[in-house]
């Protein structure tokens, strides 16, 4: 019966790929962008403005963060399906505000750079809610410890960015932040790739199978 399963399932489980493509893509726009643009501060500036209208590295910034946009929906299809529902709705969620951004590029105008900001803050959002909105199915599927960690991971996430307000070294706090929350979701697409065992809330089976698909019973033959 299990045969019928195979071909979806693997399917779902490749849609993680999303997960590991999206944040290497846009860390690495805005590492190597950090380093090859004259007078720019990754400590002090904000990632927007390495896509801002007039930048050099506006085409590389503006790719990053296109391809996470992109990447993220791909991803959320296997969140869903592996870990959380309502966190697959974040994935997307930060992945179309992403791509909003993109969109709206600092520089045009004092308005749109307002825009630009609640944009990247519902991406900020979203992002933290990934982890946190993961949390009781982590925990209900047995992965207690992972539950623990995915709540560390968001608060330490939303604390950074909440941080980008205060004026200060708004470019650290906003990679710091934005760092931990794409190293949750890399993690979390690269043990759902890996993993060799049913989704962690998937209530069609019995607790014990979600820990471990090693554990077989047996029915006890009719007297």
């Amino acid at each position: 019966m299990p045969s019928d399963r195979v071909a979806p399932t693997d399917t779902l489980r490749r849609a993680a790929i999303g997960g590991v493509v999206g944040p290497v893509g846009f860390v690495g726009a805005w590492v190597v962008g950090g380093a090859i643009k004259a007078g720019y501060s990754p400590v002090d500036d904000a990632i927007s403005r390495l896509a801002a209208v007039g930048a050099s590295t506006r085409p590389l910034m503006t790719a990053g963060f296109v391809c996470f946009g992109l990447s993220m929906p791909v991803y959320a299809v296997a969140l869903r399906r592996w870990i959380s529902a309502p966190a697959s709705w974040a994935a997307v969620g930060t992945g179309a505000a992403t791509l909003a951004v993109a969109a709206v590029p600092l520089g045009q105008s004092s308005t749109l750079d307002t825009v630009h900001g609640g944009l990247a803050t519902a991406g900020y959002l979203t992002l933290v809610a990934i982890p946190l909105l993961s949390c009781r199915a982590l925990r209900d599927g047995g992965r207690r410890n992972v539950a623990v960690l995915s709540l560390v991971a968001g608060a330490v996430a939303g604390i950074s960015l909440g941080a980008t307000t205060l004026g200060r070294h708004h470019g650290f706090w906003q990679r710091l932040g934005l760092s931990v929350g794409d190293a949750w979701v890399l993690a979390s697409a690269v043990a759902i790739l890996l993993s060799p065992g049913p989704p962690v809330g998937d209530r069609r089976q019995p607790p014990a199978l979600r820990r471990s698909r090693s554990r077989v019973t047996t029915p006890s033959p009719r007297s």
